[in-house]
């Protein structure tokens, strides 16, 4: 297959060399398998020259090349702070970039984007309609700019129709182990264990809660009123009384801000603080349990494996 990779100034760095190195690594490891697929990577741009987010200069055949692709992929912007992505997502500096995108998505050619980069692709509007995913700690942003993108922040690969997005910064990884798993499950499994790359199914495990609970002063009240009793049974009535707001406005703020009910937010706070005690001391299951508000422990044990994908022992590293 035909790979364009898309470079452009800003381009974050890590993501940029992850893709090439896996789809290298695919390449150079498919003698090991029979009938083996592979990659024809392309880094394209709209300069013979770029200048990554590090400041390292990588050289780029004309964009053009693009459209005889098989798949287009967009690295991450090098960018953290939200105001300044989304000024950059919008601006005239990512228009040639969000045209390419437009052109690729209207003759079918299949697109791949991880964390910011999938920033672009929304703005682009070849996300409307879709499931996608992002960067966790960017989910309330990018749900309040783009409403019309169905975010599941707990995926860590989203593929809906011909588009496939990825998570956080090194999600770039699990992109494209996905890529090459599409076409040969056994190679990318090959790469996976050479690369020493664990399957990561969900992003779940590395959410803050109280991170993405900033971003609504409404939504960051309601975390500290439920931090504080953890260990009891909570009631979303007496939490919306005691902010002081109707108990409708806590549940859409909560679902507007965080996709996810109040009653779900605090089942977060719950394993984000039990997963912390399992790691840091050494309280038997039980009385985890009781400290986070679960009577018994084998409901505790099934949250953690349902939103964290690993077991009480995994967690506790034994």
């Amino acid at each position: 297959m035909d790979v364009a990779v898309l470079v452009y100034d800003g381009v974050f760095d890590s993501g940029l060399a992850a893709i090439l190195d896996v789809l290298d690594g695919a390449n150079a490891m498919g003698e090991q398998i029979a009938d083996p697929p592979t990659w024809n990577v392309t880094k394209v741009g709209f300069r013979p020259q770029v200048t990554t987010g590090a400041g390292h200069l990588v050289t780029a055949e004309p964009v053009e090349r693009a459209r005889t692709a098989g798949l287009l992929i967009v690295p991450a912007l090098a960018e953290r702070r939200p105001e300044a992505l989304l000024d950059h997502v919008a601006g005239d500096a990512s228009l040639p970039a969000r045209d390419l995108i437009n052109r690729t998505r209207a003759q079918g050619t299949p697109i791949a984007s991880a964390c910011t980069g999938t920033f672009l692709l929304a703005e682009a509007g070849a996300l409307d309609g879709r499931r996608a995913t992002t960067s966790w700690w960017l989910a309330p942003v990018f749900r309040t700019r783009y409403p019309a993108v169905h975010l599941d922040q707990s995926k860590m690969v989203v593929a809906s129709g011909e588009v496939t997005t990825a998570g956080a910064a090194f999600g770039h990884v699990d992109l494209a182990l996905a890529i090459v798993r599409a076409s040969s499950p056994a190679l990318a499994d090959l790469i996976a264990r050479y690369l020493v790359v664990d399957d990561r199914p969900s992003q779940s495990a590395y959410t803050i809660p109280s991170a993405l609970a900033q971003s609504d002063p409404t939504v960051a009240a309601f975390e500290r009123w439920a931090r504080e009793r953890l260990a009891e049974p909570i009631s979303i009535p007496d939490a919306a009384r005691s902010l002081g707001i109707s108990e409708r406005t806590l549940q859409r703020t909560v679902q507007r801000v965080l996709g996810t009910s109040p009653v779900r937010f605090v089942q977060d706070l719950r394993i984000e603080r039990a997963s912390h005690l399992l790691r840091t001391t050494d309280l038997p299951l039980e009385v985890i349990s009781r400290k986070v508000g679960y009577e018994h422990a084998n409901t505790l044990r099934v949250l953690l494996r349902e939103r964290t994908g690993r077991t009480t022992s995994a967690l506790r590293g034994t």
